[in-house]
């Protein structure tokens, strides 16, 4: 347990004015050893793009109920290609996650043309990364409450605010772990997709329709999760889910030899109903996955900025190892396609 909330509070507060004293140029100059505003972090997707106009451009896919844009950054090398779905900060107070965002972001543009397997997958891949999920939720944790979680849409006859957009998904929408009270940090809000945030996503990935992966990044806890949270029946994938999974976990512990558990939502956490990837995964997205990054509980949601980037670097080495695997997965099935075509029947 955190003994002096505040004090951790206060020591972010000062490492975030020391940086924010230096004003970057570029993505160059950017500060990712350090937490930024939500402005700072759109500043830096602005400056993502005008600096690689061939392989990234924005996507606003929406807007919040502040009517800030939802901005997703897309990844591209060529026209018509099946895609990869990267979110953080859903939830508003988890920084870790929206500061990896941005180290991701950087890291495709500098890997791209280096690294073979990055390379290989942006040549068969989209990928999309919506840093800020939530924005509304994290201009709100800068300015008033560290601590918030959810959106900030008024909820009618109740004097609290927000919906969990995790549970606010049409998978089992209302049902165990989450709650009808508007007060609750798990309130699922008025009926599924209420909340602009999440409708967004949602048309997105049915508007795409060939999305092979859908990874949903929150912290704390050190877990990787996939399908289901809502019941305890296995998912038809659960036994290749669990695989790919194991892998991504040894591929990520390699950098600092941080321990992750992995497996079902429900098995791993706790019961969740009307979540992320229970929706993507009955929408036909196979690949779908929440991590809950570091740490496990000394800081919680108060990570210190130091540990960012290398939250962020060994990631990214689990990122990759789900990304190939979608990618050798669409390759077998193409070749499959090919083999039982009229030519593979001779």
């Amino acid at each position: 347990m955190i003994q002096d909330l505040q004090d951790l509070l206060d020591v972010e507060q000062q490492e975030m004015m020391r940086s924010r004293a230096f004003q970057p140029r570029s993505t160059n100059d950017y500060d990712y050893t350090n937490y930024h505003t939500l402005d700072e972090i759109y500043s830096f997707i602005d400056m993502l793009v005008q600096e690689n106009p061939k392989l990234v451009s924005k996507v606003v896919i929406g807007q919040s109920y502040e009517r800030r844009p939802l901005n997703v950054l897309k990844f591209s090398t060529g026209a018509n290609r099946h895609g990869i779905w990267i979110d953080t900060g859903i939830h508003s107070r988890e920084w870790v996650t929206q500061a990896s965002g941005t180290w991701f972001a950087k890291k495709i543009v500098n890997d791209y043309g280096r690294n073979a397997a990055l390379t290989a997958i942006l040549d068969k891949f989209d990928i999309f990364l919506e840093i800020v999920t939530n924005p509304d939720g994290y201009d709100y944790t800068h300015k008033t409450d560290r601590m918030w979680r959810k959106t900030r849409r008024p909820n009618p006859g109740s004097t609290c605010v927000g919906v969990d957009p995790n549970r606010n998904w049409n998978a089992s929408f209302g049902g165990p772990g989450s709650s009808n009270d508007p007060c609750s940090q798990i309130y699922h809000g008025p009926y599924a997709h209420s909340e602009p945030e999440v409708k967004a996503i949602v048309d997105f990935v049915k508007s795409h329709g060939k999305l092979k992966a859908f990874v949903s990044i929150h912290s704390y806890s050190q877990m990787l999760l996939y399908p289901y949270g809502y019941t305890r029946t296995p998912c038809k994938d659960q036994a290749e889910l669990h695989r790919v999974a194991g892998k991504a976990i040894n591929a990520l512990q390699r950098p600092y030899g941080t321990s992750y558990r992995y497996g079902s939502v429900i098995e791993v956490i706790y019961q969740a109903s009307g979540g992320t990837i229970d929706w993507t995964y009955d929408q036909g997205i196979k690949y779908s996955y929440t991590f809950e990054l570091r740490d496990s509980g000394r800081y919680g949601f108060i990570l210190p900025a130091n540990q960012i980037v290398p939250t962020a670097r060994e990631t990214w080495l689990a990122l990759i190892m789900i990304m190939k695997h979608a990618k050798n997965n669409l390759l077998k099935q193409q070749l499959g396609s090919v083999n039982t075509g009229p030519a593979g029947r001779r």
